[in-house]
């Protein structure tokens, strides 16, 4: 892999999964070109460093010209799991409540592939409030109060915060990233 592939690599990462790598959201998702040079490789090394924070980088689903990545806190994203709303909202897309993390993210990943859309239960996953995960599916995706990182249905102040802070978490680790420093130097990761 050279220079430049994990250069753009951590640079795709710092702007896509910010608030992931620095705690303030469960999980991100990013798409990358499935046979983008050095891909296999940058997650290896992602995943060996960033293992001591708790994060894992993970492929969710692949088509046939990209793969979907999916960066997670465990423990944050055990935890969101954990909570009882979403349980009872991940109970009714068929998730056993026993089962792990891993094999929910198996379930996961193969509701990805198998369907056209993505299933709505992603939202949960991904730390979107449960009522505005509900008022989704509630108004197929329709009138909502406001559109940024998800649609919002329920508390619209909550989520512009949530927005304006998720924001913060990018430009942070964009701004290290063109001051010279490694995505790895920016997250304080040995």
């Amino acid at each position: 892999m050279s220079q430049s592939e994990l250069r753009n690599f951590e640079k795709s990462m710092a702007y896509h999964l910010a608030p992931a790598m620095l705690g303030i959201k469960p999980a991100c998702l990013m798409s990358m070109e499935k046979n983008k040079d050095g891909l296999e490789e940058n997650v290896e090394l992602f995943n060996s460093r960033a293992y001591t924070k708790g994060m894992k980088l993970t492929v969710l689903c692949e088509c046939k010209s990209r793969k979907l990545l999916f960066l997670y806190n465990e423990k944050l994203l055990s935890d969101r799991l954990a909570d009882n709303r979403v349980r009872k909202l991940l109970e009714s897309f068929g998730y056993d409540s026993r089962m792990t993390l891993e094999q929910q993210l198996e379930r996961l990943s193969g509701r990805i592939s198998a369907s056209e859309d993505f299933p709505h239960e992603i939202g949960l996953f991904l730390g979107y409030p449960v009522d505005d995960v509900t008022g989704f599916i509630r108004n197929k995706g329709r009138n909502y109060l406001l559109c940024g990182y998800w649609k919002v249905y329920s508390d619209e102040n909550r989520a512009r915060r949530i927005f304006n802070n998720y924001d913060k978490c990018r430009n942070y680790l964009c701004n290290k990233l063109a001051q010279g420093e490694s995505i790895y130097q920016a997250l304080k990761i040995s």
